[in-house]
């Protein structure tokens, strides 16, 4: 069996309706900003915590809403998967890489993708916010 890392991350958009996508330094491919809970945390105050300190959003854990859960493979650790819960942000947002962010990129959904995306976030995030669109 694959080891399991259990991490929370955060869908992000501009005003243009671009998603924020992160690069982590010594990475290759995009993902979203988030992370390893921290002793104590829940999923929500993981995902609040690694904004902050990634790209520099700050915003409540209780502000973020819940857009899934998903078993996916580990993006950048071979034979791994982690365990994802994945929020939206409400609202428009900036922001700029730190701590271990080498790159941000914002994603136009309306044209083709990059094929350095995160399995978490075309397997899986992709398909749950086109679904949830009105």
């Amino acid at each position: 069996m694959n080891p399991l890392i259990v991490v929370s991350a955060v869908c992000v958009f501009d005003g243009a309706g671009r998603l924020l996508t992160v690069r982590k330094r010594g990475t290759d491919k995009f993902m979203h900003p988030g992370g390893k809970p921290e002793a104590g945390e829940n999923a929500a105050q993981t995902a609040s915590r690694e904004l902050e300190e990634e790209v520099g959003i700050v915003l409540a854990p209780e502000k973020l809403k819940l857009l899934g859960i998903w078993l996916a493979d580990a993006a950048n650790e071979a034979a791994t998967q982690i365990e994802a819960t994945v929020f939206t942000a409400p609202g428009v947002w900036s922001a700029h890489p730190s701590a271990e962010i080498a790159e941000i990129r914002w994603l136009d959904l309306a044209v083709e993708l990059p094929d350095d995306l995160a399995p978490l976030i075309t397997d899986h995030v992709l398909p749950a916010l086109e679904a949830s669109r009105p």
